[in-house]
């Protein structure tokens, strides 16, 4: 591990979970639970939701015992684990992003877990006309720009070969 890659790793870390907590705090002091508010034609709705599951809120059927178990201790492992691949192992510097993001993505998502009571605040909904994502939040947008970073990364190292 050299130290730009710590620092590259630290950069990414703070300023996508801060942006992440710094967001939902906003969006907790502005918008009341279960409100939205529409922007531009309805294509943005920032929507107050609480999320007890993971993506889309599967899992949030689950008995609490579990839901600890999965979503506050195996996510804390997985980030772990990014973190580790992220500064340890051999990847370039899409692989440090790629990985990195995603487990600033864990990381944001799993501050909310431990200091809400297991829950998680989502509030961003795309759509156009009747077709609209779940609701989601800035940690969501980054775990999908690691995945897809990492995906196209190996596509390219792929072609090389």
């Amino acid at each position: 591990m050299t130290i730009a890659r710590l620092g590259l790793v630290a950069i990414l870390l703070f300023g996508c979970v801060g942006c992440d907590q710094v967001s939902k705090d906003i969006v907790r002091d502005h918008i009341a639970l279960g409100a939205s508010q529409s922007f531009m034609a309805d294509t943005l709705r920032l929507t107050h939701a609480e999320n007890p599951g993971a993506f889309l809120s599967m899992g949030a059927s689950l008995p609490q015992g579990a839901r600890v178990a999965v979503f506050q201790i195996g996510v804390s492992i997985l980030v772990l684990g990014l973190l580790g691949i992220a500064l340890f192992a051999r990847l370039n510097a899409w692989g440090v992003v790629g990985f990195s993001l995603l487990a600033a993505s864990g990381l944001g998502n799993l501050i909310d877990r431990f200091v809400r009571d297991g829950m998680v605040t989502d509030f961003l909904n795309i759509g156009f006309g009747p077709v609209r994502t779940g609701i989601f939040n800035v940690a969501d947008v980054v775990g999908v720009i690691g995945f897809l970073l990492l995906v196209m990364n190996r596509q390219q190292a792929g072609q090389r070969t």
